[in-house]
């Protein structure tokens, strides 16, 4: 720790885990989602036909994703208001405060650190809104992800009750409407989303090395070991 600086906790254990666990699942759900829309990659020729099952394959693991997905966003929807360690929300409350730290951060991101009338301390209102910008995006993945899903299930059955069906109607058939009005339409804004949230991610990594490297205060290690340090008369 360099002289002057105070250890600051960020991140609980749980916010850690959800956020690699996610890092993960990302991974794998672009992996597969690709193959799907489109198969890049096959079996090798010599392999018996009995043992290619390429696309089953990558559509099990596509869904086995999503639904670490929706269990992580329910986590994090709850935390987002209940959270005992960091209330997000508050955040992004468009009040006169938030709004000014809002565009004070972006400001300090434009002039290259050259401006910087905020407490770097916590979580700040850029930062918070862009989260929620994020989850809001992967909420509609999981949406139109579960409407496509259902779509293979025409005969209104599945191997645990017709239940399952109909409620994923019921959840996911708005998306159709709201993509254009057809199921293509739906299968065309899943796609295009995921390139969205690929170009969130690629600022999102960007501006923690950014954020480390001007502001010195271990920004990049606060997913790893939940803390960030900063000066003394901050903390």
């Amino acid at each position: 720790m360099k002289a002057g600086h105070k250890q600051v906790k960020r991140m609980t254990g749980m916010m850690r885990s959800i956020h690699w666990v996610n890092v993960i699942s990302m991974i794998v759900a672009v992996i597969t989602g690709l193959y799907i829309a489109n198969p890049y990659y096959q079996a090798f020729i010599a392999d018996d036909a009995v043992d290619k099952y390429v696309m089953a394959w990558n559509r099990w693991g596509h869904f086995i994703v999503a639904i670490i997905f929706d269990v992580t966003s329910i986590i994090v929807a709850y935390l987002f208001f209940f959270s005992r360690f960091e209330k997000p929300i508050f955040k992004v409350v468009p009040t006169g405060k938030n709004i000014k730290e809002f565009f004070e951060v972006l400001l300090n991101l434009l002039t290259l650190n050259r401006r910087k009338n905020f407490d770097s301390t916590h979580a700040d209102s850029f930062n918070s809104v862009f989260f929620a910008v994020f989850h809001i995006l992967l909420a509609w993945m999981l949406f139109t992800g579960l409407q496509l899903y259902v779509h293979g299930l025409a005969s209104g059955l599945s191997s645990i009750g017709t239940w399952w069906p109909t409620m994923l109607h019921m959840v996911t058939d708005w998306t159709i409407q709201a993509s254009g009005g057809t199921l293509m339409d739906v299968r065309v804004s899943h796609h295009t989303v995921m390139w969205y949230i690929l170009t969130w991610i690629a600022f999102h990594i960007y501006y923690q090395v950014w954020r480390t490297i001007f502001w010195e205060e271990a920004d990049i290690a606060i997913a790893i070991s939940g803390s960030k340090f900063v000066k003394e008369d901050k903390a």
